[in-house]
């Protein structure tokens, strides 16, 4: 499945490489560690992580992670990944979290990232797809709102924090 490759003229969506760790450090800034990434990335890190997504992919798990790619030559740009399991999600529902480098950002290429992964989401078998954010991330919600999400209901995740959820309907997204 590491073929798989979505695009809609503008960005691509493929599954990560070991040869976007590099890229990636370049790329991460501390709204990325804040909202994203849980903290700062080590090579060792980033290639474990890759690993790991490489490893979904093969096993059909339920993590499936792109590189956001734009640019001539399709440069790395962020990540988008899909998790079809997960804490508070019930079955069919599909968690997108989303990040750009900041060289990228104000495109609306989340916006088209996000979009991408969706129709992906539905082909596979998802019904519905959720974006959670923290109140103070008013630009990731933007990007749900120009998505086609709709807020859903509030909830908190183990350690407290406040998460404002966006739902989307899986069965109208365009294949």
């Amino acid at each position: 499945m590491h073929d798989v490759k979505l695009s809609d003229g503008v960005v691509t969506l493929s599954p990560m490489r070991l040869d976007d760790v590099r890229a990636h450090l370049a790329g991460e800034d501390e709204l990325l560690v804040r909202w994203l990434n849980g903290g700062p990335g080590t090579r060792e890190g980033v290639e474990a992580y890759i690993r790991h997504c490489r490893e979904q992919w093969d096993t059909a798990g339920p993590l499936r992670a792109f590189g956001i790619r734009a640019g001539a030559g399709g440069v790395l740009a962020g990540t988008v990944d899909l998790r079809f399991a997960g804490e508070g999600l019930a079955p069919g529902q599909v968690n997108v979290a989303y990040g750009l480098y900041p060289s990228w950002r104000g495109r609306g290429l989340a916006t088209r990232a996000v979009l991408l992964a969706c129709q992906y989401a539905a082909r596979v078998g998802g019904e519905q797809a959720v974006i959670q954010v923290e109140p103070e991330n008013p630009a990731s919600a933007a990007v749900a709102q120009r998505a086609g999400f709709t807020p859903g209901r509030p909830t908190h995740g183990k350690d407290g924090t406040r998460f404002d959820w966006y739902v989307r309907d899986l069965h109208t997204t365009a294949l």
